[in-house]
């Protein structure tokens, strides 16, 4: 149950982003719920691996590192996901930090 409540948040986080943020954009419901889970299982299974490889460039940053891998893998679902697109480099920095500022509101709001 726990897992379809996240699932729920964060497809209606991508949703907002979506209505907020010109250039993020979804073809179909299927998309949005496709681009939901897809990225999900990416945050769940190669982020951390990632943040573990990048530990090292992450503490010269301060930071900066662990929050553009989460940029990049945005940007990899919408190359992966048919129908979810992001038009620049620049969307998908924006979209990561208002889909962290949303999904963090929507989960805190549920609980």
């Amino acid at each position: 149950m726990q897992l379809i409540a996240h699932l729920a948040i964060n497809a209606l986080a991508l949703w907002v982003v979506d209505y907020v943020l010109p250039g993020f954009s979804f073809e179909s419901t299927q998309a949005l719920l496709a681009t939901s889970i897809i990225f999900g299982v990416v945050n769940t299974f190669l982020r951390p691996v990632l943040q573990i490889v990048a530990l090292p460039i992450t503490l010269v940053t301060f930071g900066v590192a662990a929050f553009l891998i989460n940029v990049l893998l945005l940007w990899l679902v919408s190359i992966v996901v048919p129908g979810f697109t992001i038009a620049s480099f620049i969307t998908a920095l924006i979209a990561s930090i208002l889909l962290s500022f949303v999904s963090w509101f929507l989960h805190r709001l549920v609980q």
